[in-house]
């Protein structure tokens, strides 16, 4: 646990999955990305899943919602699923239950940001696994995951993210939903991805999503192939990268398969992570 003013940041966890290792790193070229991320004999990168609990102004806040259940053997061998715990587990292990969570933050709705928003009855179909949590999404978010894109509609599930209709409040950039807490869009990875801000007492947190999801991402150039519109991606790392050594935040990872929570210090002209705390798996 980390503490920035008088908000408490926790790092959670839902285990382990593999992406392929080009689609993580688009350009890149292997030679290059693989001294810091190595690839399986599947070219597939080990990658974590690390949401994030907020405790601020009496709420309990969840960012991001790991890749849930997945039951499907098919799937969880394509992407390498490996886990001890779930996010149901470590909340369980902090005293929460569902019902103790008040709003939820998904950077966006991709299947492994969005897996435990649901969860399957057993009556069969899907329900809202937080059932008085607050769903928390920028303008156009719904819209987007729906859309017949062929480059894109194998990244969202609609059972993660349908049957929270009626539980979403919409925002449109950047918002305070609570005193020190703001969701702010940022684009870049989908067109309606969102960041979280926390700040308190002058200290400051980010949590950058899958805007910047490993430490081996802080390069400008080093973008995702799944990051929808790249060039956007690079500038808003460029900005707030920056901003993060000037200000000396505290910066949340959802996929580092090492560091959850790290600043980032000059070194020499790049930047490079000091971790602050480690993958909670």
């Amino acid at each position: 646990m980390q503490k920035v003013g008088d908000v408490e940041l926790h790092a959670l966890s839902d285990g382990f999955f593999g992406l392929d290792g080009g689609a993580m790193f688009g350009i890149v070229p292997r030679t290059a990305w693989e001294k810091k991320l190595p690839a399986d004999d599947c070219h597939r990168v080990r990658l974590s899943l690390n949401p994030l609990l907020i405790r601020a102004a009496g709420k309990n806040i969840l960012v991001d919602g790991g890749i849930g259940e997945r039951p499907d053997p098919k799937f969880r061998t394509n992407y390498a699923i490996a886990r001890r715990r779930t996010l149901p587990d470590c909340l369980k292990a902090m005293g929460l239950g569902p019902e103790d969570i008040d709003i939820v933050f998904p950077s966006h709705l991709h299947f492994d940001h969005a897996g435990w928003l649901t969860s399957r009855q057993p009556g069969g179909g899907h329900a809202p696994t937080f059932p008085k949590a607050t769903v928390v999404v920028q303008e156009g978010t719904w819209e987007e995951a729906l859309e017949e894109n062929p480059r894109t509609r194998g990244s969202f599930i609609e059972t993660d993210f349908l049957p929270l209709e009626g539980r979403v409040k919409i925002v449109r950039g950047a918002e305070e939903i609570l005193p020190g807490v703001w969701v702010e869009g940022t684009s870049g990875h989908v067109k309606h991805h969102q960041i979280v801000r926390i700040r308190s007492k002058g200290r400051q947190a980010v949590y950058f999503g899958d805007l910047l999801p490993t430490t081996a991402h802080l390069r400008p150039a080093w973008v995702m192939g799944y990051d929808v519109y790249p060039k956007e991606v690079a500038a808003l790392k460029v900005r707030l990268v920056k901003q993060a050594v000037d200000e000396e935040w505290l910066v949340c990872l959802d996929h580092d398969p090492k560091s959850a929570m790290v600043r980032f210090v000059p070194d020499g002209k790049d930047v490079k992570a000091v971790e602050v705390e480690g993958v909670a798996a």
